[in-house]
């Protein structure tokens, strides 16, 4: 597997991927905060109310006071229906209150997880994970969430190498996403073509199915912002075409 840095890398990767979006937020005028995004239902300043949310949701995790946050223990509430109930309570905040709140929960949460001690494992939604690979998650919560703010105001945002931790983390959490399919979980190589032309390799090279394309394909596939049949990518084998209908890069 071609793993991406998770030393230091993946911190760095989550910021530069957080100013990228900060450098676009910082262009809206007023009208285009009440837009609709491509999150369906959620307007532009919802899905920036969302990331600053989820980014004190880091904090919590790190400082060990998730109560807030908890889950009630008798619902059967998934994790998309909680988060949405959070936008909702807080719908009315105005715009630039949100994007202040969320440029604020991003620099406490990157310096939280930077500042986490080796083999800590930090509660989330699905499971304890590490720090690094939270980070990740984060990263590839913005990256998803920046293209449903740009696509919609006709704003380019190119992909970069930086979608090497999210192609990771699709390939790393297989298993998890069979298992929500209710299928058992089968081995799936990825052979991904990175932004500049790089070839990047993700799990068992003895897989007997394969993917294979480009890397921006797959990672928007994964995130559930491109239908695998409008991908281009090709799947090889008897598990890579369901692994594409059910490979994510979030928590149900």
């Amino acid at each position: 597997m071609t793993a991406p840095d998770r030393g230091t890398g993946v911190y760095d990767d989550l910021e530069a991927e957080q100013d990228r979006l900060d450098e676009v937020l910082g262009t809206l005028g007023p009208d285009d905060w009440g837009r609709p995004s491509a999150a369906v239902g959620w307007s532009v300043s919802d899905v920036v109310l969302h990331l600053a949310q989820t980014e004190e949701l880091v904090v919590a995790s790190v400082k060990g006071d998730l109560a807030p946050f908890a889950r009630d223990p008798g619902g059967d509430d998934s994790v998309d229906e909680i988060v949405a109930r959070w936008v909702d309570d807080e719908r009315s905040t105005p715009p630039d209150a949100v994007y202040q709140r969320w440029r604020t929960a991003r620099h406490a949460a990157l310096d939280a997880l930077r500042g986490c001690p080796p083999g800590t494992r930090l509660p989330w939604a699905t499971g304890p994970l590490s720090p690094a690979t939270l980070a990740t998650t984060r990263l590839a919560e913005h990256w998803a969430h920046a293209l449903d703010i740009t696509g919609p105001l006709g704003i380019a945002y190119p992909d970069t190498a930086r979608l090497r931790h999210i192609a990771w983390l699709a390939v790393r959490t297989l298993p998890y996403a069979f298992a929500v399919a209710g299928l058992e979980a089968r081995p799936v190589r990825c052979e991904l073509t990175g932004p500049d032309g790089e070839r990047w390799e993700f799990g068992p090279a003895d897989a007997g199915s394969c993917i294979t394309g480009a890397a921006g394909a797959f990672c928007r596939v994964a995130a559930q912002r491109l239908a695998p049949e409008a991908s281009g990518l090709t799947a090889t084998g008897p598990d890579a075409a369901t692994a594409l209908q059910v490979v994510r890069t979030y928590a149900a």
